[in-house]
């Protein structure tokens, strides 16, 4: 895959289920307060660590605040040799609504 996928919740929720991984990019205090089940939260901190560690034959799943940032995040997470990404429409904000049963809220 040369370029990212959008994708709606209930997609991104089949292939969390088969060993997607998450990776959201909202701030940690927006992160600390609720996020998708089993997702890292990934800041330009820690991008370096996470590309260096990821498994890139696995499908990533990118996720932000409303489905915008995260398509500009997954398009660099691809030329850094992601084989499968997505972006969710709606972001986080729309996940917690359709996938609630998937979502840690603190």
């Amino acid at each position: 895959m040369s370029h990212f996928e959008c994708i709606d919740s209930p997609k991104a929720a089949a292939l969390i289920k088969d060993g997607a991984q998450v990776a959201d990019i909202r701030d940690p205090n927006s992160f600390a307060q609720g996020h998708i089940s089993g997702s890292y939260n990934l800041s330009n901190e820690n991008l370096h660590d996470y590309i260096s560690a990821a498994d890139m034959d696995k499908p990533l799943l990118v996720c932000c605040y409303h489905g915008i940032s995260s398509q500009q995040a997954a398009q660099f997470l691809v030329e850094q040799g992601f084989d499968e990404v997505y972006s969710i429409n709606g972001g986080f904000e729309a996940w917690r609504v359709e996938q609630p049963d998937l979502c840690e809220i603190a």
